[in-house]
C-alpha cells in the first residue's frame, strides 16, 4: 500500500470531553482502493474519530487532511462539498420512514445540485444504485415493507448514488443473520472492485474483518495500538490484541 495515494491522513488526533480523553493522540492512513478495518471496543473512540472526520465534531488538536484538504481550514460550504466524495453507511441504515425507496435515494440528489445540477429526471441513477445493491425491484416500496438485510442494502445503494470516492461503514453487518451478513460483504467487494472506493469500516464482528479487510487498525485508549493484516494481528502474542479475536 506504499505506493499508493493516500485519501485521508489523520495525524495525532486529539478529544476529550472534560476529564475523558477519548482520543489521545490517534494516527491513521487510507490508501486508495483498500478496505481499512477499525476494531475497538464500546468507548474507544471509533464514533468520536468518524464524527471528527467528517467535519460532526470539532477536535482539540491534530490534523484531519481528506483528499488533500486540510478539514479544518475549509468554509462550511467547501466542507459540504467535500462530504460528496464521502459516503457513510449508518448503522441502523437511518432510511426516511416517510419516504419511499425512491425518495430515499432521490434526497441527497436534491440536496447536493452542485455535484450533478439540478436532475429533471432521477429514474436512471436512482435504478442503476439500486441495481448496483440487487433491489431495483423495490423502487416504490416504503422502508417498512423491506426486511432488515433488505434495508441496509437500500442505505448503502443511497451512500452509492452520489459516486464518492470512499465509504465509511458503520458495523456494516452487526444484527444481520449470518447468510445476510455476507450477502453484505460480498456487495461491498464488488462495489470496491467496480468504483475503486476507497473504505473505512468499523466493526466488532471478526468474521467481517477477515473478510473484508486489506490492512486492519486495533484501537486501544485512544491510540492506534496495532497496525496490521489480519493474518499479522491474529498471530500476535500480545494480549491486548489477542483479545480482539477471542
Amino acid at each position: 500500500m506504499n505506493n499508493q495515494k493516500i485519501v485521508i491522513e489523520i495525524k495525532e488526533l486529539r478529544k476529550s470531553y472534560g476529564n475523558n480523553h477519548v482520543l489521545n493522540g490517534f494516527n491513521m492512513r487510507l490508501f486508495e482502493g483498500e478496505n481499512l478495518v477499525i476494531m475497538g471496543k464500546s468507548g474507544s473512540g471509533k464514533s468520536v474519530m468518524i464524527k471528527c472526520l467528517i467535519g460532526l465534531e470539532e477536535y482539540d488538536s491534530g490534523t484531519i487532511t481528506v483528499m488533500d484538504k486540510d478539514i479544518s481550514t475549509l468554509e462550511h460550504k467547501v466542507l459540504d462539498e467535500l462530504r460528496t466524495e464521502v459516503g457513510f453507511l449508518f448503522q441502523g441504515s437511518a432510511l426516511y420512514d416517510s419516504m419511499t425507496v425512491r425518495e430515499n435515494l432521490e434526497f441527497p440528489l436534491r440536496r447536493h445540485t452542485k455535484k450533478f445540477g439540478v436532475i429533471k429526471d432521477t429514474t436512471p441513477l436512482v435504478m442503476e444504485a439500486l441495481g448496483n445493491v440487487g433491489l431495483a425491484h423495490t423502487i416504490n416500496l416504503m422502508p417498512e415493507e423491506l426486511s432488515g438485510g433488505m434495508k441496509r442494502r437500500v442505505a448503502l445503494a443511497r451512500t452509492l448514488i452520489l459516486q464518492p470516492r470512499i465509504i465509511l461503514y458503520d458495523e456494516p453487518t452487526t444484527g444481520l443473520d449470518p447468510i445476510t451478513a455476507k450477502e453484505i460483504l460480498l456487495l461491498m467487494e464488488s462495489i470496491q472492485k467496480k468504483y475503486n472506493t476507497s473504505s473505512i469500516i468499523i466493526t466488532h464482528d471478526v468474521d467481517c474483518a477477515r473478510a473484508i479487510s486489506n490492512r486492519m487498525i486495533l484501537l486501544v485508549d485512544g491510540i492506534n495500538y496495532a497496525e496490521g493484516t489480519f493474518e499479522e494481528l491474529t498471530a500476535s502474542k500480545d494480549a491486548k490484541i489477542q483479545a480482539f479475536f477471542k
